[in-house]
């Protein structure tokens, strides 16, 4: 079978991708985008944002696979073929980054670690309250692959967290009816149910997928209706965020500090206020990187797939948007 490696990868990232993939599949043949190959002959698309239009021409293709969790991007591609199945990057190794990163913004808020950081640039010696972990009630933003694991880790950790998705079901694919505790979380769904969460939840952390539907849902009213000084940690898409808004509430003390790994226009411009604004950590999109070790394999499981006519793992929805 021959497989297409396409991205927007620097030459160092595309050639270790290409010696992974290669490794996990040395019976199919691997092109990478920049070179000559006969476009007529790929079945699969191996993609990681690709530039808008690169697949096109592409009449034998059977699966486009991507390399991120997130396919926004990919889908914002008008051009993109309409017939051909998606399937996400869902792996073990990209969920237990996550957390780790999200565990650490909790009890970076949680212990004041980040008021400690400002004190140290000012020379202030001065003890904060300790506060217990079960004294600070975590509202979690989507319950994917990658929430749930953000949620155990929280929860091992001794947080009380409740998990909101936008409709009923989108917890493992089973009905809720209503809250429901899972694994020590407490479930949450619908428009309605999101307003007492973000009024009862002193650190709100969003991992939802980017969609129609969730774009600029955390705005004004999103962060008028937290608790004065709550915190946000942003570790979905950029756009999720209306950023004025936020530096409205930030400016007002209404929200204490934000941790934004994502922005809608990355990298962040130098000039950014966010950059400078002493309640604010960023970090360049690395709360959660793909693995080319671990990953490789997830595409060969799918490759096979494909080959064997069994199902192919994480098809997205192209309704739904993930």
């Amino acid at each position: 079978m021959n497989l297409l490696l396409t991205g927007s990868f620097d030459a160092t990232e595309r050639d270790r991708w290409r010696a992974l993939l290669t490794q996990a599949m040395p019976q199919h043949h691997l092109v990478v985008a920049d070179e000559l190959f006969d476009r007529t002959r790929v079945s699969v698309a191996i993609v990681a944002n690709p530039p808008p239009g690169s697949l096109r021409g592409l009449p034998a293709l059977r699966l486009i696979q991507s390399l991120w969790a997130g396919v926004d991007r990919l889908l914002a591609d008008d051009t993109l073929p309409r017939d051909v199945p998606i399937a996400r990057m869902v792996d073990p190794a990209l969920a237990t980054a996550m957390a780790e990163t999200a565990l650490w913004a909790v009890l970076s808020l949680h212990r004041g670690f980040f008021v400690y950081q400002r004190q140290q640039r000012k020379a202030v010696w001065r003890e904060l309250p300790q506060r217990r972990a079960e004294d600070l009630p975590i509202g979690l933003l989507g319950l994917g692959h990658m929430g749930r694991a953000c949620a155990a880790a929280l929860v091992r950790q001794g947080y009380r967290v409740t998990a909101w998705t936008r409709a009923e079901g989108e917890y493992d694919g089973r009905p809720d009816g209503g809250r429901e505790r899972r694994d020590g979380v407490a479930h949450v769904h619908g428009p309605d149910a999101l307003w007492p969460l973000l009024a009862s939840s002193s650190i709100i952390v969003n991992l939802l997928p980017l969609t129609p539907d969730t774009r600029g849902l955390l705005d004004a009213r999103c962060f008028k209706a937290m608790p004065r000084g709550a915190a946000v940690v942003n570790l979905g898409r950029g756009a999720h965020v209306v950023e004025a808004d936020l530096r409205a509430a930030l400016g007002s003390g209404q929200i204490g500090h934000a941790v934004l790994d994502v922005f809608e226009h990355e990298p962040l411009d130098a000039g950014h206020p966010f950059w400078r604004h002493p309640h604010v950590t960023v970090l360049p999109h690395v709360a959660a990187l793909t693995d080319p070790r671990s990953a490789a394999a997830v595409v060969a499981a799918n490759v096979q797939a494909l080959v064997d006519g069994t199902p192919i793992a994480h098809l997205i929805d192209r309704t739904r948007g993930y």
